[in-house]
């Protein structure tokens, strides 16, 4: 049986009492971009500092990657290498679709380097089924098996299911600023 994500949200009502505000299985979001991958946007936070106590939290989840302070809860399914099916051949719909469902994804993307994109973000990679190779911009690779956890520092990198089975993550991503 596959992993499938779960949001549970908790709050206060108005006695000021711990409460459960939302509990929902999200809908996986498909894009041209990355063929046969599945994104469940699970949660994220305004740029700045985080707040407690609004009566009735509300996620912020656009642009994809979070500003300075704010924060971003993504699992996403990648297809396994033999099961990606091909991809759209019109970079214009790719790109449109891309900015319809997940505005900002492509942005940190560089054209012609196969999936290497960098990030002002600080990343908690949590591999959780499957394996996943993180690649960095000088080739070196590692392959995350569930349990793995990856501190992504604002790095050059790429993510690439060379495997036949389909491969699991959770990642948490805080807005950083980048250090020249």
């Amino acid at each position: 049986m596959p992993f499938e994500p779960r949001l549970v949200v908790t709050g206060h009502n108005s006695d000021g009492d711990a409460v459960f505000v939302d509990e929902r299985h999200p809908e996986p979001v498909e894009v041209l971009a990355l063929p046969g991958a599945e994104f469940y946007m699970m949660w994220g936070t305004q740029d700045g500092a985080p707040t407690v106590g609004e009566p009735d939290p509300m996620p912020v989840m656009r642009p994809y990657f979070p500003g300075v302070g704010g924060s971003r809860v993504i699992f996403l399914r990648w297809a396994p290498h033999s099961d990606e099916p091909a991809p759209t051949p019109d970079p214009e719909a790719v790109r449109s679709d891309v900015a319809d469902k997940l505005p900002g994804l492509l942005d940190p993307f560089e054209d012609g380097n196969e999936g290497m994109h960098t990030t002002d973000t600080v990343d908690y990679a949590i591999c959780v089924e499957g394996e996943l190779c993180l690649e960095l911009d000088n080739g070196a690779e590692i392959t995350l098996t569930p349990g793995t956890c990856v501190v992504q520092r604002g790095t050059r990198h790429a993510w690439k299911n060379k495997s036949d089975r389909p491969a699991f993550m959770c990642y948490v991503q805080i807005g950083a600023t980048r250090v020249p």
